[in-house]
C-alpha cells in the first residue's frame, strides 16, 4: 500500500512504500550527524589540492586526508573498471573504524551487459567488496540514460542480488518512473536514488530504508556550489527521513573546484544545527 505525503520543498507527489527489510542496518554511525551520512563522489581529484588537500599531498595520502573530513564516500572508479579484493581492502584499512564506502557498480554491468548474466557479475562484485569488511556500504546502480524501462529484467536481477546488501538505482532516462518499477525495488528492498542531473526533479519515491541522494550541480553537471536556500531544504529533509526511521545518504558529485567537499560541509553543518549539535555555517 503507498500513502501520499506532502511534498515539503518538492512539489512533486511524493510517495511511501513500507519498508521493514533495511532498517537498523548502520546502527553504529558516527555521532556526528547520526544515521546521516554525507559525503562526496570520489576523492581522488587533482583539481582539490588547494581548495581541499594541501598543495603538497601526495595521491596515496588523499583518502587517508579524506576520511579525517567525512564518515564516507562513493566509490565511482568501480564504476570504469572493478578494484581487487586486495585493493578494497587497503582503502579499508587507511580509514577509520566508522569510515564507509557507497560502491559504484561497473558499467560492465549496468551498460554492457544491461543486468543480463547477473549471477556472474554480481559474484564477482561481491567477492571483490568483501575486501572492505564492515565498511562495505550501499551499491549504486547507474543505468544508461538512454535505455528505456525493462521491469522484468530489473526483477530478474534483484531476484540474485543478495537481499542483505543495500542498493539504490539511478535511473536516467524518464521511462523508468512508473510504479511498475517502485513496487518492483519495493518487493526487494531496494532504493530509488533521488538525483538532480541535468536540473531533473526525480520523484522522492521512498521504496527501502535507505535514501540515497545525489546531487550533481545546482546548473552544469558537476560544476558549482549550491544556494543556502536549497542545502537548507536538503537538510530538513534528510533530518525528516531519518527521524522516521529512514537510513539517508547523501553525495555530491560537483567535483569542479573542489565545489563538492565545500557543499557537502556545509550541509552537514546544517543537518548538525537541525540535530541540535552545533550551529550552521
Amino acid at each position: 500500500m503507498r500513502r501520499g505525503v506532502h511534498a515539503g520543498d518538492n512539489p512533486s507527489v511524493t510517495r511511501r512504500i513500507p519498508h521493514d527489510q533495511q532498517l537498523g542496518l548502520w546502527a553504529d554511525e558516527s555521532p556526528s550527524t547520526g544515521p546521516i551520512r554525507i559525503g562526496t563522489s570520489g576523492w581522488h581529484y587533482k583539481h582539490w589540492r588547494g581548495p581541499f588537500y594541501p598543495p603538497d599531498l601526495p595521491a596515496s595520502s588523499m583518502l587517508r586526508f579524506f576520511a579525517r573530513h567525512f564518515d564516507c564516500v562513493e566509490l565511482n572508479n568501480s564504476f570504469y573498471r572493478l578494484p581487487t579484493r586486495e585493493a578494497f581492502g587497503q582503502w579499508r584499512d587507511t580509514t577509520p573504524d566508522d569510515f564507509a564506502f557507497a560502491i559504484k557498480a561497473s558499467r560492465f554491468m549496468t551498460h554492457v551487459k544491461k543486468l543480463q548474466d547477473a549471477k556472474q557479475t554480481i559474484g564477482r562484485l561481491t567477492s571483490a567488496a568483501a575486501g572492505l569488511g564492515p565498511k562495505r556500504g550501499p551499491v549504486l546502480f547507474q543505468l544508461p540514460p538512454r535505455w528505456s524501462v525493462d521491469v522484468d529484467r530489473l526483477r530478474a536481477f534483484l531476484e540474485l542480488w543478495p537481499r542483505d546488501w543495500p542498493n539504490t538505482w539511478e535511473f536516467r532516462d524518464d521511462s523508468w518512473f512508473r510504479d511498475e518499477v517502485y513496487d518492483v525495488l519495493a518487493e526487494h528492498g531496494a532504493g530509488l536514488c533521488l538525483h538532480d542531473l541535468h536540473g531533473r526533479r526525480t520523484p522522492e519515491v521512498l521504496t527501502a530504508a535507505l535514501v540515497y541522494v545525489r546531487l550533481h550541480g545546482p546548473g552544469k553537471a558537476y560544476d558549482g556550489s549550491y544556494p543556502d536556500a536549497l542545502l537548507d531544504a536538503w537538510a530538513r529533509k534528510l533530518v525528516g527521513w531519518a527521524a522516521e526511521g529512514y537510513t539517508p545518504w547523501a553525495f555530491f558529485n560537483n567535483d569542479w573546484q573542489a565545489h563538492a567537499v565545500q557543499d557537502a560541509t556545509r550541509l552537514r553543518a546544517r543537518v548538525r544545527a537541525q540535530l541540535g549539535l552545533e550551529a550552521a555555517a
